[in-house]
């Protein structure tokens, strides 16, 4: 075996303290925050003279993290908070909540909306897309029995 496990998931919004209060509502709890810079940062992603504050999150089983940057230089070039969810590319990550419907009425007071409708797999989960602050995608489901 060559990987011992995945780190975190990486999620650049313009907003960072909004994208914290989400996810602190939704459960996951703030490690630290920081400002990123310097030769090190620039050489290991290939920015020069890049500027980001980070906060990293982790879920409450202590195992997931999320990276949320923003950054401060480079000037962002791209913006994919509008892609559907068949776009190429990374492009949401998925939570297991308790109970989803609590979990969407909590969400709705940072302006959370349900891409579609909250649907049934068979008798194992509820689940949805919505689109968070920033126009992050990200999906809850739920387990059911």
């Amino acid at each position: 075996m060559t990987i011992k496990r995945m780190d975190n998931v990486g999620i650049v919004v313009e907003n960072l303290d909004a994208a914290i209060e989400f996810f602190t509502e939704l459960g996951l709890e703030l490690e630290g925050r920081a400002p990123i810079e310097g030769e090190w940062a620039d050489g290991v992603t290939g920015l020069r003279d890049m500027r980001v504050e980070i906060a990293m999150m982790r879920t409450p089983d202590g195992h997931g993290r999320l990276e949320l940057s923003r950054f401060l230089a480079p000037q962002v070039v791209a913006d994919h908070r509008a892609a559907p969810v068949n776009a190429l590319g990374y492009l949401r990550v998925m939570f297991t909540v308790e109970d989803l419907d609590e979990t969407l009425a909590r969400l709705q007071k940072y302006g959370t909306e349900i891409v579609d409708k909250v649907v049934q797999y068979q008798e194992s989960y509820r689940l949805c897309y919505v689109r968070a602050p920033d126009g992050l995608l990200i999906g809850l489901a739920e387990e059911l029995g």
